[in-house]
């Protein structure tokens, strides 16, 4: 499957990386990426261009809600991954909703959301975090 089409592209343009930090739970969705036969699911919130990939960030859960965290993918290293009893790869979601924020679109996915999402933001707000760590298989 073609992970990135011309539309998904100008959503990216659109969402830059860094253009919902301070929206939190309430930062839109503009790509799903998930794997078709098990755990790992990608919520891209923004993505930015890279040479001849991108940059995305975004909420990856990998399978497990405890681990599952707020960090940065390459769409090069989402095209890598092969799941080779099926001759299958990473696919995007071609019926996920516009306009869904990241809360709600954990709560559809994983009937959960992460505590650090629950909260409404609250713009001016300052907020001590880490640095996300970078989503690795």
């Amino acid at each position: 499957m073609k992970l990135l089409t011309k539309e998904l592209e100008k959503q990216f343009e659109k969402y830059p990386l860094y253009s919902q930090e301070d929206k939190g739970g309430d930062a839109t969705v503009i790509a799903k990426f998930f794997n078709p036969c098990g755990a790992g699911t990608w919520l891209i919130t923004e993505a930015s261009k890279e040479g001849d990939d991108y940059l995305m960030f975004g909420y990856c859960h990998l399978g497990n809600n405890e681990t599952a965290e707020l960090g940065y993918v390459s769409l090069n290293e989402l095209q890598s991954i092969k799941i080779t009893q099926f001759n299958l790869g990473i696919e995007r979601d071609l019926y996920f909703p516009k306009d869904i924020t990241l809360r709600e679109a954990c709560q559809m996915e994983f009937n959960y959301v992460p505590e650090f999402l629950e909260e409404k933001s609250n713009p001016g707000q300052e907020v001590e975090a880490d640095e996300p760590d970078i989503c690795d298989d």
